[in-house]
Order: structure tokens, then sequence, then C-alpha cells
């Protein structure tokens, strides 16, 4: 019996959140549609884009510590 051939990957912080996130939607989806292999990638795609979109909609709202700069006078603003 062959042994399925051992894949690595190594995500970056924002890659991992976001494979999460897709995870997370992939579970609630085959919950509410059985999973079939005919169905199985446009539901990991769907999962996927979702995941996508909220984060990007997170990027947009919420400014990380990172993201702001202090001027001379110790004023804070959007870099």
């Amino acid at each position: 019996m062959d042994t399925p051939k051992e894949e690595f990957m190594q995500l970056q912080n924002s890659e991992a959140v976001v494979a999460k996130m897709a995870a997370t939607i992939f579970a609630s989806l085959i919950n509410n549609f059985p999973l079939h292999n005919s169905n199985e990638d446009e539901l990991v795609e769907k999962s996927v884009a979702i995941a996508i979109k909220i984060a990007n909609r997170i990027e947009k709202v919420i400014k990380s510590d990172t993201e702001w700069r202090k001027d001379d006078g110790g004023s804070a603003y959007l870099a």
C-alpha cells in the first residue's frame, strides 16, 4: 500500500490566519451542503474567497500599531 506523499508548507502569519478562517468557513459550508467529489473544489474556493474578502475588509477598517507613525511632536498619523 502506497503512503500518501507528505507535503510541507510554511505559511506566513497572514496566510495562516486566512487559512484558519477559510477552514472555519468550509466547516460551516459542509454543515449546510453535503460534501461530494463533485463540489469539494467549489466549496474550498468559496471558503477561501470569503476568508480573503473578510480579511481585506478588516485591513481597510482596522489599523494595527505598526501602521501608525509618530511625528516629532508626538502626534500619531497613519503611515
